[in-house]
């Protein structure tokens, strides 16, 4: 019997298909790499609090006057967790705190920095925050809030801070988006060191403490809209005034805390030798000038010395 012609079983013959399809390969897509390290990596977000921390170590911020409450409780959670790098001093009154910050700014010529909790915790700082306000001290005050929602609604230890220093400070800020954090922190200490200094306030909603935002402290420098440092190095008045000391009779020198502020006692000690004038200062002078100084004719004012 003649044999059927050999056949090819469909599952012992690879077809074009078949040999086509292969399995995935295991080799990396150099491609797809690529494009993965060229794509900015994600920051992660972090709390409100951790922003606050964050932000006031990348500050230079190396102190802290704080008294802790309900409504700032959250940061100095963080302060626990994260052991900063500034030191914080804790107070016996919210008062005592932010005059120990004037003392601080007006030692070391530093922003002093003080944390309290809403209503009464921000209110006991009135006293110190009017002072660094008359007397040009660079401070800023960051003061606990109720929750964004209840701001207006007479909740627990709620104050409208910012209208009650509104007109004693700088500038003052209420934070109500985690994101503008940083940046409104990053403000707040332009503000309180550069032009005349005083206190700028910054106040904090408990909600935003707890809200999550990655964190990047905003570099270079601060723009802020209606806000500029008027330019004081005017040639032309330091011609006038120098012609208004040579033409004058009896010349004197009343120096105040500008002084102070500038750095500038060896200036004015060296200007006042070179052309003999006497020196008297007002009260926030004080220590620009040595009164032990043959020049020196001592304070101005009702509390002043005869001389001057």
């Amino acid at each position: 019997m003649p044999s059927s012609p050999a056949t090819t079983s469909p599952s012992s013959a690879p077809s074009a298909e078949l040999s086509s399809a292969r399995a995935p390969s295991c080799a990396p897509d150099e491609e797809a790499l690529a494009r993965s390290s060229d794509a900015p990596s994600e920051v992660p977000p972090i709390t409100g609090a951790d922003i606050f921390v964050r932000s006031l170590e990348a500050e230079g911020v190396d102190i802290v006057f704080g008294h802790p409450g309900g409504a700032v409780i959250k940061i100095y959670d963080a302060m626990a967790q994260l052991k900063p790098s500034f030191r914080h001093v804790l107070v016996r009154h919210e008062q005592g705190g932010t005059h120990a910050a004037e003392g601080y700014a007006k030692a070391t010529g530093r922003v002093g920095t003080v944390l309290v909790t809403s209503g009464p915790g921000a209110t006991n700082t009135v006293t110190g925050i009017a002072d660094a306000n008359m007397d040009s001290v660079p401070l800023v005050v960051f003061t606990g809030q109720v929750p964004t929602g209840l701001i207006g609604n007479d909740a627990f230890q709620e104050t409208d801070t910012i209208g009650v220093t509104r007109s004693i400070t700088k500038h003052s800020f209420l934070v109500r988006d985690v994101e503008e954090l940083a940046p409104t922190i990053k403000e707040a200490y332009h503000i309180a060191r550069t032009g005349r200094p005083g206190p700028v306030v910054v106040d904090l909603p408990k909600d935003v403490q707890k809200a999550e935002a990655p964190f990047e402290y905003p570099e270079g420098e601060v723009q802020i809209r209606g806000y500029s440092v008027p330019d004081r190095s005017n040639p032309g008045k330091v011609e006038r005034a120098a012609r208004m000391i040579a033409e004058a009779e009896r010349p004197l020198l009343y120096v105040g805390g500008g002084v102070i502020n500038a750095n500038a006692t060896e200036e004015l000690a060296d200007l006042a030798h070179a052309a003999e004038i006497p020196v008297t200062t007002t009260l926030h002078g004080l220590g620009a000038f040595p009164e032990d100084d043959p020049l020196s004719v001592g304070m101005l004012g009702m509390h002043g010395t005869w001389a001057a």
